[in-house]
């Protein structure tokens, strides 16, 4: 589905809070965290197609940043794909494939609030996760960090679309990151536990519901207003949630419903006609 027509003044606003604007335009590893820190959370390689803070759209610099057809020749997707690998290796945000798959950064604040809605406790590992997950987090947690080949082996999952689904599988469970991208002698990734990296956030205990109006607030902060299913889309949460987080603001006060599944920042409200 195309994205909804917005306000022109949410444009603008989504344009300076997300930099497709042409001002910061991220060039280097260090902006890129001070993006995502300040967004709070972004995808790594969504285009204006889709709603949301994204980093290739950050190095873009504008709104209408859309992936070209032949990715290996575009300076811009090469740039964000450096930045990416930089970020993994500097180890200072959090970057995983998250809720759906979706490839993300997580600024340090918003790790427990995602780690609250899609963790899974050490104690329900055994009754959640797959067979083959387990077997690669056995072997992690001996090892501590290891290399795809080396982890296919050493688990027994040695089915590259199993290996694959079940890597998958743990980093969704915020259990698992790729801590290292190597391309010599061929290309890798590392992997390593979420824990070793961000032990102090992942180990804060939440609320699920202020997790899930912290998650709301973050992308309405950013947004400026968020339509009927966007927050979902953006974050992978269920309508429901979605729904919860954006009336745990309106009641405090933070937003404005304009109708059903309309929400807006309370103090952009008078200046934006309603959807």
């Amino acid at each position: 589905m195309p994205p909804p027509v917005l306000p022109t003044e949410i444009d603008e606003y989504r344009d300076s809070h997300w930099q497709r604007d042409g001002e910061g335009r991220v060039e280097t590893a260090v902006q890129a965290e001070r993006f995502i820190e300040r967004v709070g959370f972004a995808a790594c390689f969504l285009d204006s197609r889709r709603a949301g803070p994204s980093l290739y759209v950050a190095v873009c610099g504008r709104r209408d940043a859309v992936l070209p057809r032949n990715v290996q020749k575009d300076p811009e997707t090469s740039l964000t794909w450096m930045l990416k690998d930089e970020i993994v290796h500097r180890g200072r945000v959090y970057y995983a494939k998250l809720s759906r798959g979706k490839a993300m950064f997580l600024a340090s604040r918003m790790i427990p609030y995602f780690k609250t809605v899609w963790g899974i406790s050490r104690r329900g590992e055994k009754e959640r996760l797959s067979k083959d997950a387990l077997a690669l987090l056995r072997v992690l947690r001996k090892e501590w960090e290891m290399g795809t080949a080396d982890l296919r082996a050493e688990s027994g999952v040695t089915d590259r679309k199993a290996f694959a689904l079940a890597i998958d599988e743990l980093q969704a469970a915020m259990i698992v990151v790729p801590t290292e991208v190597i391309y010599e002698p061929k290309f890798t990734y590392l992997w390593g536990l979420a824990e070793e990296r961000f032990p102090e956030e992942l180990s804060q205990k939440v609320h699920r519901q202020i997790a899930l109006r912290e998650i709301a607030r973050c992308f309405l902060h950013g947004a400026g207003l968020t339509v009927r299913g966007e927050l979902a889309r953006v974050t992978g949460l269920s309508r429901p949630d979605a729904g919860l987080g954006n009336r745990a603001l309106v009641k405090e006060g933070y937003a404005v419903m304009l109708a059903p599944g309309t929400y807006q920042l309370a103090r952009t409200s008078r200046t934006t006609v309603s959807m």
